[in-house]
């Protein structure tokens, strides 16, 4: 079957660095994308971060859950001069995470089978739940299923924010007249913080067709009113355009 997006306008809500991203690879497909950026990810440094990095070779595993975390993450090593992690186990949530920490010189030891952070607690802990103890990298809007399974099954966790997520207000006005103009076809969400900003920023819940990356946003998004929502099974950009395509090429019959 062919994959394309046969013209069709995308509407990508992602931060703007990963919008571009997306934005290529939509323009490869045929389609138009449409970019608003309504999130800033910025990284930060708590004041707990100096105490981790000082004991930083006590953690078994340091574990990611989105590319943000391992590029705010590697920034802060820089300036608390830690350049000695061969010894550390990585878990990521996906390959894409894992990409990013390979660019950084460094290769995943887990990764889970279905990139969400349920599975990849569940499936951890049954294959390493005495390897302790664990670093959690996080943001601010970091979802604590991590920390709550841990905690269950009383694995040693420390956590460290290190970036935070917030609403890009500044494009409330391009996002509203976008959807005044009603030409938007499909509308893609690849986090919950997406879709959270997204109602604080809309006048209205258009109604669209909505692409969720995976079955946490999908939850978000059917929490806050969204329906005709398009899941792929392997969450993935690449598989969320996929299954754009496959759902115009049935319809286009």
């Amino acid at each position: 079957m062919e994959q394309s997006l046969h013209g069709y306008k995308i509407l990508i809500t992602r931060e703007a660095k990963q919008a571009k991203d997306l934005a290529e690879k939509v323009i490869a497909l045929d389609g138009i994308p449409v970019q608003v950026p309504i999130l800033r990810i910025s990284c930060k440094d708590a004041k707990e971060n100096q105490q981790i990095f000082s004991k930083i070779q006590t953690y078994k595993w340091i574990f990611f859950t989105s590319a943000n975390g391992v590029d705010c993450f590697f920034r802060l090593t820089e300036k608390y001069h830690v350049h000695h992690l061969r010894k550390h186990k990585f878990a990521t949530v996906g390959h894409k995470t894992e990409k990013v920490l390979n660019e950084y010189g460094y290769q995943s030891s887990f990764i889970p089978s279905i990139y969400n952070a349920e599975i990849m607690a569940e499936e951890f802990l049954n294959g390493f739940s005495e390897e302790g103890p664990a670093l959690l990298i996080r943001g601010n809007r970091s979802r604590d299923v991590l920390p709550v399974e841990f905690s269950k099954q009383q694995l040693a966790f420390d956590s460290m924010e290190v970036y935070e997520t917030a609403v890009n207000y500044d494009a409330k006005e391009k996002l509203n007249q976008i959807l005044s103009e009603d030409e938007i076809d499909f509308i893609t969400f690849t986090s919950p913080s997406t879709v959270e900003a997204f109602v604080e920023l809309a006048e209205a819940i258009p109604r669209k067709k909505i692409v969720c990356i995976g079955t946490t946003t999908k939850q978000r998004a059917e929490e806050l009113g969204f329906s005709t929502l398009l899941t792929p099974e392997e969450f993935t950009t690449e598989e969320m355009l996929l299954s754009i395509s496959k759902y115009i090429n049935r319809k286009e019959r």
